[in-house]
This record gives C-alpha cells, sequence and structure tokens, in this order.
C-alpha cells in the first residue's frame, strides 16, 4: 500500500493513529503526540495500516 504524505496510519500491531510526514531511505516517517508531546518514528510500509481519516487513493 502506497502512503502519501498528510495520510493517517495505524500501526499493525496496535498503537496510536499517526501522520505521514515524509519518507526516508525506504521508511515511512510518521509523527503523533502522546499527550505529552511529538513523537516520531520510522515504520515499514507494511507494518501499516490506513487509519480512520485516511481517504481512498487510486494507484496507477
Amino acid at each position: 500500500m502506497v502512503f502519501v504524505v498528510s495520510d493517517e496510519v495505524k500501526p499493525k500491531n496496535g498503537g496510536p493513529s499517526m501522520i505521514v510526514t515524509g519518507y526516508s531511505s525506504g521508511m515511512v516517517e510518521c509523527r503523533w503526540y502522546d499527550g505529552y508531546g511529538i513523537k516520531r518514528e520510522a515504520f515499514r510500509e507494511d507494518e501499516l495500516l490506513p487509519g480512520d481519516g485516511r481517504q481512498r487513493r487510486e494507484t496507477a
């Protein structure tokens, strides 16, 4: 699945809703607010699911 910057995603193994902020070295960079501050982490695309707010996009 292809995600674009500003998509909402969630980790497959559970966790917070996050926003895609970019790509680097084949990893999807995400950020989220944990109640205390902004957190960030990079994930493989296959570790993520679309979040509730993600719009459906067709890929060519």
